[in-house]
């Protein structure tokens, strides 16, 4: 690195994941990069389980964090069980689960204090042949060399650009919930704690394995089980039920866990009482605070503008059953670095990484479609049809769901 020019600058917007992979690997290619955050507060990620896909690791070693051999909790088996808790199936997949919480406070911790801004709400970019400035509100406009959108799947970034594209929603959601080990009874944990472990009632699924504790503890019996259970709701009466708190509010998108109706909560728990294996109805009743996901798609028809780029969830937002989207986060980010290293035009940088990772971005895409199909409540075209019988079985659901080995094939 020259250190005689001065640093090129970078704005990345959305502290999140996304934002701090980009934050973190164009430091570490010589930028001067500041993050702006939108939320006051310290993020949290509601305390979901996550895959530790070999992505994340790669980005890690790049950035120079080391997190030693715990990172999280590893398992083999997979299993899945019929509603009267009897073993139908299992097969071997080694896999390390995380907790979101752990791999964010890695990033958060190690990236410089003083160029992570809160509070700081995006409204829009201008940009010229010398470079882009950043408007938010409150503050003095910015000048950067780019600017980085890691702000999600409802961007405000990409919005400027792209203001009529939207997230389509799939047609059900995902209860979740953390429980901790040393509540579980040993007849449970023996069956489902190590391992990944499916419940799969018609046109639903249910996934759960271990993660962490809290404060990232991996000590036996300080462990937690996260479990994922996905469920169709039907967008114009189901779903605004879930969404709708008890004072009558309909919340858009997402509802706070707090603010769920206790009756919808109790609603669930008898549903599993009466479709579930006796091993996931435990954990389900262990359950203090469950929180409500709705299952989105978004893919985006372009990742640069100009001196713009988006990432993350910016640009696609897979169904999790991939288990891709942090490392697909991680992914963009690398790819990003080393796209703006190579090329001294910020905008032909940017193309460069639009032309690698967009293909990308929509197989992605593709593949959580397939592999959600069965739980869609409708199935519009012969292949959601086609793809519905393919990966609902057992067998298939094993094999194929949060494994990225499917991005290695070459494209049909």
């Amino acid at each position: 690195m020259d250190t005689s020019k001065p640093a090129r600058r970078a704005i990345v917007v959305g502290g999140s994941m996304a934002g701090l992979f980009a934050a973190h690997l164009l430091r570490k290619k010589g930028w001067s990069v500041d993050v702006f955050e939108r939320v006051e507060g310290e993020l949290s990620g509601r305390g979901a389980g996550i895959v530790a896909q070999p992505e994340i690791a790669a980005a890690f070693a790049r950035i120079g964090i080391d997190f030693g051999d715990n990172l999280g909790v590893s398992t083999v088996p997979r299993r899945t069980f019929d509603p009267a808790g009897r073993l139908i199936g299992e097969t071997v997949c080694a896999q390390t689960h995380t907790a979101w919480e752990r791999v964010f406070r890695l990033l958060r911790d190690a990236f410089p204090p003083e160029h992570y801004h809160r509070g700081r709400r995006f409204t829009h970019v201008e940009q010229d042949a010398a470079g882009i400035t950043a408007h938010f509100d409150g503050m003095e406009p910015l000048r950067a060399d780019v600017v980085i959108g890691a702000d999600g799947l409802r961007s405000s970034v990409r919005s400027q650009f792209l203001p009529d594209v939207g997230p389509i929603y799939a047609g059900y959601v995902a209860w979740r919930a953390l429980v901790d080990e040393a509540e579980i009874s040993p007849e449970t944990h023996r069956d489902i704690y190590l391992c990944m472990a499916f419940g799969l009632p018609p046109g639903e699924q249910l996934l759960g394995y271990p993660v962490a504790g809290p404060n990232d503890d991996l000590r036996v019996g300080h462990r937690r089980y996260n479990w994922v259970w996905y469920r169709p709701a039907e967008e114009s009466t189901k779903l605004r039920d879930l969404l709708t708190d008890a004072t009558g509010e309909t919340h858009v998108g997402s509802i706070p866990p707090p603010l769920i109706r206790r009756e919808v909560i109790e609603g669930m728990r008898a549903d599993a009482r009466r479709l579930l294996a006796p091993q996931f109805q435990e954990v389900i009743e262990l359950a203090q605070q469950p929180f409500l996901q709705t299952i989105y798609d978004f893919e985006t028809p372009a990742m640069t503008f100009g001196r713009v780029g988006i990432l993350g969830d910016a640009a696609f937002v897979a169904r999790p059953h991939v288990a891709g989207g942090v490392a697909k986060a991680a992914d963009d980010a690398m790819a990003l670095a080393d796209a703006l290293d190579a090329d001294a035009d910020v905008a032909g940088g940017l193309k460069a990484f639009e032309q690698k990772r967009i293909g990308i971005g929509r197989r992605i895409v593709a593949r959580g479609r397939a592999l959600g199909a069965y739980i869609q409540p409708e199935r519009h075209t012969e292949e959601e049809r086609a793809n519905a019988r393919i990966h609902s079985g057992p067998e298939r659901v094993m094999r194929e769901i949060a494994v990225l080995d499917f991005l290695h094939e070459s494209p049909a």
